[in-house]
């Protein structure tokens, strides 16, 4: 069966002027340059703003083939960006992103999604980091998706990086899952009994035009719309690459722990929709900074009492795939480092200022570990 999860990650950026630590308004010079690096492969793309990049990893089959290619990605992507006399920044929200001063690629699909969403769209300016977990069968992945959704509000916690907006502190840990919420098709999916009913009342969204097509499906959680797979989205973007691996780790846990309730004829956990709304809503507010909602037990319990709940759920198949060690290493990290939307706070109430901020996220961002130094880009 672990043969199955293939694992594949997207991760977006954003593309910072260094001399005023903004983000810029053209990376055309910038892809030149990446595809450059990268032999003329699709390992990079634009995004919906012209102050965002895109980067995928090609099919991994185990955790040091994702380590290596994010890294790799993010050097070449980080080269690139010095070549061009910018930086790259990985986070839900860049603490000197404006909106009013940021522009729209030129697709007609964007055009549909401003003209559509109006407002929404145009103060739209996020990144995320999507996790692709290969599943072939269509209604095996319905029935994923159905059983991964307790989890979807600790994987948004555990990756929270947006807690800045405009220059202010927003109170949330992930200020950008507050916003993917507003959206028609954002936040937590409801269930589905298969794959058919899925794709019917997919059309009827398309049908009544509230979507152009199934591609703005931007649940937590949907069936690949270019891939056989499972694709996770509740992620900021991750700062760091042992974030971005923690995440791909727990994501192909989950759904192989959903394939092993599937073969033994488990039943789902019924969870009430306003429970799961408000522990996604309590995971942006908060991240691991707070008590957090156990949906399946509908209360609150630390943060790091939660983690180990779900860890004790997934050992079996963290194990079964060689990567219960590195989880462990990356959890037992993350409870003492935090979030990086608690080390962006602690620059601030430690008496520095948003651009210290934003320097922190870039250093952050092409700084990773190999064979266990810390390398800087």
């Amino acid at each position: 069966m672990s043969e199955l999860l293939t694992i594949g990650v997207e991760e977006e950026f954003f593309v910072i002027d260094p001399r005023n630590r903004r983000p810029v308004n053209d990376i055309t010079a910038l892809l030149e340059s990446a595809h450059g690096i990268s032999d003329g492969s699709d390992s990079y793309s634009a995004e919906l703003r012209t102050c965002m990049v895109e980067s995928k990893t090609g099919v991994c089959r185990t955790l040091t083939e994702v380590r290596d290619q994010v890294g790799r990605l993010r050097s070449g992507l980080a080269r690139a960006a010095a070549e061009t006399g910018t930086r790259i920044a990985a986070a839900g929200t860049f603490p000197l992103a404006d909106w009013r001063h940021q522009d729209f690629d030129t697709q007609p699909r964007t055009k549909f999604i401003v003209d559509r969403y109006a407002r929404m769209a145009r103060t739209h300016v996020m990144c995320a980091c999507q996790v692709h977990v290969g599943v072939a069968d269509p209604d095996t992945r319905i029935q994923v998706m159905n059983r991964v959704r307790p989890w979807l509000p600790l994987l948004s916690a555990l990756s929270a990086s947006s807690p800045f907006w405009m220059g202010e502190d927003t109170g949330y840990a992930s200020y950008r899952s507050t916003v993917w919420q507003s959206w028609p098709m954002g936040g937590i999916p409801p269930t589905f009994g298969s794959d058919k009913e899925y794709r019917e009342r997919m059309r009827t969204l398309v049908a009544t035009d509230i979507i152009a097509d199934i591609g703005q499906i931007y649940w937590d959680v949907r069936p690949g719309t270019n891939y056989d797979t499972v694709e996770f989205r509740p992620a900021d973007a991750c700062t760091t690459v042992d974030d971005t691996v923690l995440q791909a780790a727990l994501c192909r846990a989950l759904v192989l722990h959903a394939l092993g309730e599937l073969d033994r004829g488990a039943q789902a956990l019924d969870v009430r929709d306003e429970v799961l709304r408000a522990a996604k809503w309590r995971a942006a507010r908060y991240g691991l900074a707070a008590d957090l909602l156990d949906p399946l037990a509908a209360e609150l319990v630390p943060a790091g009492a939660l983690i180990d709940r779900m860890l004790r759920m997934l050992r079996p198949a963290l194990e079964d795939v060689g990567d219960w060690d590195e989880v462990i290493h990356l959890i037992d990290r993350k409870k003492v480092d935090g979030t990086s939307a608690e080390r962006q706070r602690a620059i601030v109430t430690g008496g520095g200022t948003v651009e210290d901020v934003a320097d922190l996220l870039v250093r952050q961002t092409v700084s990773h570990q190999q064979g266990g130094v810390r390398v800087d880009e």
